[in-house]
């Protein structure tokens, strides 16, 4: 009992020091503070009241002097140009909850979309083999990990011969 009222008092008397050293290292005077508080209330970077969690000038735009474009900033032209080219395209998400495009619910009133090279139904056979072989498939779960991830001593494709040699496996060769 004496030992746990000896380090109570002895935290006791170390915390403000502590403390004090903390607010030395990266303190402001007050005079910093009420400068950035003033010039945050200028700019109208000050959240507002409510629970809305937006800035008084996100609130009232017209009351704050503008500030200047980002560097990667679209002029208005661009803007409507990608507009444009979006309607005409189906590029606009439809209206409602399902998330699809225009394109996607009517394809017959938009150009078809060039589709890019295929690979043939052996080569994704092929592929999978192999990923299924070297234990590079997602396992079941909620985690995201491969097989190899979660079980390296069955996976031995880490060797740069036994990629090759596991390349010429069959996918019922395969453990699972």
């Amino acid at each position: 009992m004496k030992l746990h009222s000896a380090l109570i008092v002895l935290s006791l008397i170390a915390a403000p020091a502590a403390f004090a050293s903390d607010q030395t290292a990266n303190s402001k005077t007050r005079d910093q503070v009420r400068a950035e508080l003033l010039q945050a209330v200028q700019s109208g970077d000050m959240l507002a009241s409510g629970e809305s969690g937006l800035t008084l000038k996100q609130l009232n735009p017209g009351a704050y002097p503008l500030t200047s474009p980002a560097a990667g900033a679209k002029t208005r032209a661009q803007v409507q140009a990608e507009l444009v080219q979006a309607i005409q395209s189906g590029d606009l998400i439809a209206v409602g909850e399902s998330g699809a495009r225009m394109s996607e619910l009517q394809p017959a009133r938009y150009p078809a979309v060039a589709a890019g090279p295929t690979k043939t139904r052996e080569q994704v056979q092929r592929e999978l083999a192999q990923a299924m072989a070297e234990g590079e498939v997602v396992a079941v779960g909620e985690d995201g990990r491969t097989l190899h991830e979660m079980y390296p001593e069955r996976y031995h494709a880490a060797l740069p011969g036994a990629v090759a040699a596991s390349s010429h496996a069959s996918p019922q060769s395969s453990s699972f």
